[in-house]
């Protein structure tokens, strides 16, 4: 079911809705979304998510815990192939490569461990993590569904992206420098994270180095994610970090915690960009 956005007419579709697969036998047919696209890019997130919902389906156990993605070619919103092999049946953990293609055109080629995750598992030790932000949900503005060139960016009229006053800066051409976005992500209608949408999460906020100078497109090469735990019912903190730009790409790392200040997922990504 499609309903309206807030303030437009554009219908907003449902992360399950945008996800669905069709078929079986480790072979899917899967439709990319119009609307989940940044430009006329599908988001990398959203597409490591349908591969994950293909991954864990044909594997023994349940959610994705990891997963290592290469970006070949980006899809045209529209249909697309994904098709699946089990490499390996564990007793705590399974692998599996899935791969999305477009005609006779590879998109994307993951390979995803699959687990089952302990909801009442708790952190052994979390030293290494960043200290979590306290800034509320309400105090974070929505943001504009497009970029500072002016390119519409589809998805922030599906999901609801909020980002920190302090972090916002750079729409004003003031970015701090710090290359820095923290701020909060609630998918359409308020539904719930799972450990397939966490994929998407890790990679749904604006590049951080908006938060250095803006720069266009930014395209993923290599995304690695690792969910942790079973986020609670409701929206996600992000932190969204740049650790280095040079020779034309940025390795970015995200971290997400569900509103308990719990740490569910992380992420590290290679990107192209070009600055200064």
């Amino acid at each position: 079911m499609t309903i309206p956005s807030p303030g437009s007419k554009t219908p907003v579709f449902s992360f399950e809705e945008v996800t669905a697969l069709e078929g079986g036998d480790g072979r899917f047919d899967a439709e990319v979304n119009h609307e989940w696209t940044i430009g006329d890019k599908p988001n990398g997130g959203y597409l490591l998510a349908m591969l994950g919902r293909a991954a864990s389906s044909v594997s023994e156990h349940r959610d994705v815990i990891a997963a290592s993605a290469h970006y070949v070619s980006a899809p045209e919103p529209g249909s697309v192939v994904i098709e699946t092999e089990v490499l390996r049946k564990g007793r705590s953990a399974s692998q599996v490569r899935a791969r999305m293609s477009q005609g006779s055109r590879l998109c994307v080629e993951t390979v995803m461990t699959i687990a089952d995750l302990d909801a009442n598992a708790t952190p052994y030790w979390s030293g290494g993590v960043p200290v979590v932000s306290r800034v509320p949900f309400e105090d974070c503005p929505r943001l504009f569904p497009s970029m500072p060139s002016g390119t519409r960016v589809a998805l922030m009229e599906q999901v609801d992206i909020r980002l920190e006053p302090e972090s916002a800066r750079y729409k004003e051409g003031k970015p701090s420098g710090r290359g820095e976005l923290r701020g909060w992500l609630a998918l359409p209608e308020g539904e719930p994270f799972s450990p397939v949408s966490l994929l998407f999460a890790v990679d749904a906020f604006p590049p951080a180095t908006f938060d250095i100078e803006f720069a266009g497109w930014v395209p993923t090469f290599e995304m690695t994610v690792y969910v942790r735990a079973l986020p609670a019912p409701g929206p996600v903190r992000v932190l969204q970090r740049a650790q280095l730009v040079d020779d034309h790409r940025v390795d970015e790392c995200c971290f997400v915690w569900d509103h308990t200040g719990r740490l569910v997922a992380s992420a590290t990504q290679l990107a192209g960009i070009r600055l200064g």
